[in-house]
C-alpha cells in the first residue's frame, strides 16, 4: 500500500513529495532529493496494522 508523504531535505532545507510502500514494513533507504538532487536517508516506521508511524530523514552521512 503506497502512501504520499512530505519529505524535508537536510541540505537544501526544500520539502517535496514522495511516496512509500507501507506493505515493506520499517524500511530504511536512499532518496535522492527532488530539489537539490543529494543523497538523503530516509527512515520509515510502520505499525502492525500497515499504519505509518514516522517518516525521518536525514543527511547521508550522519
Amino acid at each position: 500500500m503506497l502512501e504520499f508523504v512530505r519529505l524535508h531535505c537536510p541540505y537544501c532545507g526544500e520539502s517535496f513529495e514522495s511516496s512509500v510502500d507501507l506493505s515493506a514494513g520499517d524500511q530504511d533507504y536512499l532518496e535522492d532529493c527532488a530539489v537539490c538532487c543529494r543523497p538523503i536517508t530516509v527512515g520509515v516506521r510502520v505499525g502492525s496494522d500497515d499504519e505509518l508511524l514516522e517518516v525521518r530523514t536525514r543527511r547521508d552521512q550522519d
